[in-house]
């Protein structure tokens, strides 16, 4: 057992090199003094960094990156919230058939949603930009925050809400007041996750940006330069250093939302 157990240990640290070393290499090579990404290293600089600080292109992605992933969180979360309220506390014609239409977006290929949605919205006759790509944002987003608030909701003292309304609060007062910040960490939870997919998205981007690109896209265009290649790198290692402190403070609200939900499961047994 103990040596299964070992092999097993290996095998999973062995896998979790494989998968991040190719990230590791970024903060390495963005800061190498040599425009050639290659070894050896031929010195430590930190130019490629203040490059960045002089690329209006790059600040006006980094903008309108920013203004999508809060838009679509923004609205994703609340959808989801709505959504994982209705389903888990109200019975009703077609639940599970519209949940399993809401999850759609997990399963479905990127691709094939960027397709649909920028044909559906050539057919309407809408122009393609920002909010365009906020609406795909918000629909790979609303999934992942609904899988997220469901979780919440489950874990809530329905005898919490029922004292409220015998107490004479309305039923938008007892959401408001006693739901909403029992369900906080899941809240936040689901922004903090829904910021990181969409700064990080591409495809759909790709598909619906217009001319206004967001950040993922800018960093594609600038492979075409091998000049810009270790600037880019630099890029990459300052978003991935953003998107690991964005998913250390996700999950440290996931425990924080366990941790209280297991709290609440031992006082009611008591």
């Amino acid at each position: 057992m103990k040596k299964s157990n070992k092999i097993f240990k290996v095998i999973v640290i062995f896998f979790l090199v494989f998968l991040y070393a190719p990230a590791l290499l970024l903060p390495i090579f963005s800061f190498n003094n040599s425009k050639v990404i290659s070894f050896p290293l031929s010195g430590f600089s930190t130019i490629w960094f203040e490059e960045l600080l002089y690329e209006n292109t790059l600040h006006n992605a980094l903008f309108n990156s920013l203004l999508i992933a809060i838009s679509s969180t923004i609205l994703a979360t609340i959808l989801g919230t709505l959504v994982a309220r209705a389903s888990t506390r109200y019975i009703f014609y077609g639940k599970k058939i519209s949940i399993t239409f809401i999850l759609v977006p997990l399963i479905l290929p990127e691709i094939i949603l960027g397709v649909c949605l920028l044909t559906v919205l050539i057919q309407l006759g809408l122009d393609l930009n920002l909010w365009s790509v906020v609406l795909g944002h918000t629909l790979l987003i609303t999934p992942f925050s609904t899988l997220i608030m469901v979780s919440a909701f489950n874990n809530l003292d329905i005898s919490l809400e029922e004292a409220s309304l015998d107490l004479g609060m309305s039923s938008f007062q007892t959401f408001r007041i006693i739901i909403l910040p029992m369900v906080s960490p899941g809240l936040i939870s689901s922004l903090l996750i829904g910021f990181v997919i969409s700064l990080d998205e591409f495809i759909i981007a790709f598909f619906l940006t217009g001319v206004e690109p967001t950040l993922p896209v800018y960093i594609w265009s600038q492979f075409r330069f091998p000049a810009k290649l270790p600037s880019t790198m630099a890029l990459g290692t300052i978003l991935l250093i953003v998107s690991l402190i964005l998913v250390s403070l996700f999950e440290y609200f996931r425990r924080r939302m366990e941790l209280y939900n297991y709290y609440s499961v031992g006082l009611d047994q008591k």
